[in-house]
């Protein structure tokens, strides 16, 4: 009890003034929402003004960080504030360190610590308070830790306290969430001198660029420059990533005086760069903090007067049609931009230059987007479903419903969900307590090798290797070569290695696998992969370009050296859609890919016609997704494909392909003439109906048929004598004969294909004839011919034109012919019949 701080031991800060309604609203509600400016106080003050609360008794306070620099910096501050060592009072754990003892009251984590302690043990036994800390900048891990919390305080622990903490007003979905009060400190700001210097426009000739294309650093260096003249105190620099800290850091050094330091400050950094950045600068020396967003709200830096924001940050955007999550530079917030420039007022007045017009700052958007409606969220469903209840717990925002269904869908193929419930697998238990994305996760349970965890390290992190992107080669076997010591690489940055040296030993740590650097196999690194990434496994195609597995295109550069390489595993692409560079892979050989995927591969049979054979073909294939494994082509087994593609062979060719012989011809257009003429029972017969219908008439004929060769020896004669009905189809050749005997004995075929049928025959095979023959009911239409088969007349009425115009017929007839028969009166002349002639 002696080293808790009395109320007139803490910081003169302005939060004291908000602690009463605080206190109150915890004895009343158990929740509070603290909104109070960067600055105020809050972090250091509330939780040592809480540790005499009757309510919590011995119980801790936990503190949640967004960050591991807040997160440790919070805890430094409060423990210098009580003048006792870190790890007694006030203690802190990160995902890498932990300065807890049995002592400990205070403990400030990390969001994804409270996570993990909340799925070991749901009811925080011991814990009577937790604070969640800069909720306004809505992290997805906050968003999940305070879902859980509420859900424990509801069902187990009524008597929880839960305070949220903001540097923003914007708390309506706060309050609505927690139905808790909102108390306001006002916060004490000096004046602050907002200058707008609006970044340079491009180089003349060029072509413009979108905003965090063109580089900020000769702009932040101008701006710097100014301020140093201008103005007096410290620098802090806000810049949106890393890349952007080391270059303006380059540009500074070369053009600033010898008082000047210039340090940068990001996650990234080691401690002691951390520490260093943060420390206040030695009498007659000036400093530049070039910082990410990082120093924003939850940070203090000492001495700073001056900001300069670039107005850029990077988040994460999550595709959900490409599964891809980037982190890309956006244009902050109307609140973030008076966040930031909030910390040159923190002790004195100050200046904050913003790199954009004030016209651009007025279209900007309010408040940040929160990262639950933004992010890749297979980590957050995993989660959820390990919780058990997930349709019970409640969020700021939903999370979107395309985007989540996604993620269960991966972390079903991952095997880490039940297929069937959707309920957390004993493998995605494994995977739930590892710090890394749920690919690399389950790629570390299902290996327990130091290799998996070094891919899972050299993904996660930030690349070894240095340079511009296109000149990075992509080989992920040539970072594991580098780790383990085995090889050398020129882009590879010596810092980075030890940090994922010591990543890598980490993730082997807590996944209990012994860790030996020697031990790393390189060459191991693509089957790893495929492990994380089954979805992101690519097929050289053509060229250099890439197939992966779910369908969309890919390329690696020429100078490559993977370029070549059947098979690949891209870890990470540059997120475009229609062909995405591919910047992080490993080969893979088709037996690891058998090996891995042998369930899913398919054969694929594709019957079609091949033209160049003029026959059926029959292409099997091996596929796995889009990829194509190989495959060859044979002629097509009988079968009910090999049916179906033959039926649609003469569809194709609207029945051509078929052997039409004259009996067959003559047989459907028999039928045709008495369905038209006559009706019913007779099938309609068409051309277009035939092909309607092939698998009723010609499809059961077609069993055990592999190609054209079976087509054309069909009879189609007694194919289709076999649809006729019964038993009126035995009438037919009475009804509609295919040919008709004359009174010479010779015959003439009748053609059925027009509106009336027809025949052909010498009008010497006619004579005798009294009444004109008929078909189907209609009068044949004859066409008479000569002797020499040449037309002399057509006619359908014989009676009629014996009694007529055959006189004429006749004597022209008889002079070319003479030696034939010419009759005067035809219907009465006895034709000569073949046997007399």
């Amino acid at each position: 009890m002696a080293d808790r701080p009395h109320s007139a031991d803490l910081p003169d800060l302005p939060v004291r003034e908000a602690l009463d309604a605080l206190r109150h609203a915890l004895v009343e509600q158990r929740r509070a929402i603290l909104v109070a400016p960067p600055g105020a106080g809050k972090t250091t003050v509330v939780p040592l003004a809480l540790l005499d609360e009757p309510w919590l008794g011995d119980q801790t306070i936990i503190m949640l960080e967004p960050r591991r620099l807040a997160t440790r910096a919070a805890a430094q501050r409060m423990s210098a504030t009580t003048r006792t060592p870190i790890g007694k009072l006030v203690g802190y754990q990160t995902r890498d360190e932990r300065e807890i003892t049995a002592t400990t009251r205070i403990e400030v984590l990390t969001e994804g610590v409270l996570t993990r302690r909340l799925q070991n043990n749901p009811e925080l036994p011991g814990v009577g308070c937790v604070i969640f800390d800069e909720v306004h900048e809505r992290n997805l891990t906050t968003d999940v830790g305070l879902a859980f919390t509420l859900d424990v305080a509801t069902e187990l622990r009524p008597e929880l306290r839960i305070i949220a903490m903001s540097a923003t007003p914007d708390t309506d979905g706060l309050t609505k969430l927690l139905d808790a009060p909102v108390i306001t400190s006002e916060g004490r700001t000096f004046p602050i001198d907002v200058q707008w210097l609006p970044r340079s426009a491009p180089t003349r000739g060029k072509r413009p660029q979108r905003p965090g294309q063109q580089r900020i650093e000769p702009d932040v260096v101008a701006a710097v420059l100014r301020g140093l003249s201008d103005g007096e105190g410290d620098i802090l620099v806000f810049l949106p990533g890393i890349g952007e800290i080391r270059r303006t850091e380059q540009q500074l050094n070369q053009v600033l005086g010898p008082n000047i330091d210039v340090y940068p400050l990001a996650g990234a950094l080691s401690l002691a760069e951390q520490d260093l950045a943060l420390a206040p600068s030695p009498p007659g020396r000036r400093r530049v903090v070039l910082s990410t967003d990082i120093a924003e709200t939850s940070l203090t830096v000492d001495g700073v007067r001056i900001v300069i924001d670039s107005g850029l940050a990077r988040e994460p955007r999550f595709d959900p049609r490409s599964g891809m999550t980037r982190l890309t530079t956006v244009a902050t917030s109307r609140a973030s931009a008076e966040q930031r420039a909030g910390r040159a007022g923190r002790t004195e007045p100050g200046t904050a230059y913003r790199l954009w017009s004030k016209i651009e700052h007025s279209t900007r958007t309010k408040h940040r987007s929160p990262e639950i409606t933004q992010a890749d969220l297979a980590g957050f469903a995993l989660e959820l479903a390990a919780w058990g209840s997930p349709d019970d717990l409640r969020f700021i925002d939903a999370p979107p419903t395309g985007a989540l269904a996604q993620a269960r869908e991966l972390l079903t193929d991952l095997h880490a969900l039940d297929p069937d419930d959707q309920s957390i697998t004993p493998l995605g238990r494994k995977m739930l307590g590892l710090p890394v994305h749920p690919r690399l996760a389950r790629m570390i349970a299902v290996d327990q090798s130091p290799t998996a965890c070094a891919v899972a390290a050299l993904v996660d992190e930030r690349d070894i290797f240095r340079g511009r992107p296109d000149e990075v080669p992509t080989d992920l076997a040539l970072r594991v070569g580098v780790l383990s010591g085995a090889r050398r690489h020129d882009l590879a940055d010596r810092g980075a290695v030890h940090r994922l040296r010591d990543r890598t030993a980490d993730l082997a740590r807590r996944a209990r696998i012994p860790f030996d650097r020697s031990a790393l196999d390189p060459d191991r690194s693509g089957a790893l992969l495929l492990l994380a990434y089954p979805d992101r496994l690519a097929a050289l195609r053509r060229g250099l370009q890439y197939q992966l597995r779910a369908g969309s295109a890919a390329f690696l550069p020429s100078n490559d050296s993977l370029a070549d390489e059947p098979f690949v595993v891209a870890a990470d692409l540059d997120g475009k859609r229609d062909k995405a560079r591919i910047r992080l892979a490993a080969a893979v050989d088709a037996s690891d890919v058998i090996a891995n995927f042998g369930p899913d591969i398919l054969e694929q049979r594709t019957i079609t016609w091949n033209t160049d054979r003029n026959d059926l073909s029959e292409t099997i294939e091996r596929r796995l997704g889009a990829i194509a494994l190989g495959g060859h082509t044979d002629r097509p087994a009988a079968g009910e494909a090999t049916t179906a593609a033959l039926l649609a062979r003469v569809k194709a060719t609207e029945l051509n392909v078929l052997s039409w012989n004259a009996e067959a011809q003559s047989l459907r257009e028999r039928v045709e003439f008495l369905h038209l003429h006559v009706g019913e029972p007779w099938p309609d017969w068409s051309k277009a109906t035939l092909i309607a219908t092939l698998d009723e008439w010609l499809g059961p004929y077609l069993p055990g048929a592999r190609g054209r060769a079976d087509l054309e020896q069909l009879d189609l004669n007694t194919v289709l004598r076999s649809q006729l009905p019964w038993p009126q189809g035995a009438d037919l050749d009475e009804l509609a004969p295919r040919s008709l005997e004359l009174p010479t004995g010779h015959t003439a075929e009748i053609d059925y294909s027009g509106e009336q049928p027809t025949a052909s025959a010498r009008v010497q095979d006619l004579f005798g004839t009294t009444v004109h023959p008929t078909a189907g009911g209609r009068p044949i239409r004859f066409q008479l011919l000569s002797p020499a088969n040449r037309p002399i007349q057509v006619t359908a009425d014989l009676p009629g034109f014996w009694a007529g115009s055959w006189a004429e017929v006749r004597k022209e007839m008889a002079g070319r012919y003479p030696k034939h028969q010419w009759p005067d009166d035809p219907a009465k002349a006895v034709p000569k019949r073949m046997k007399d002639r």
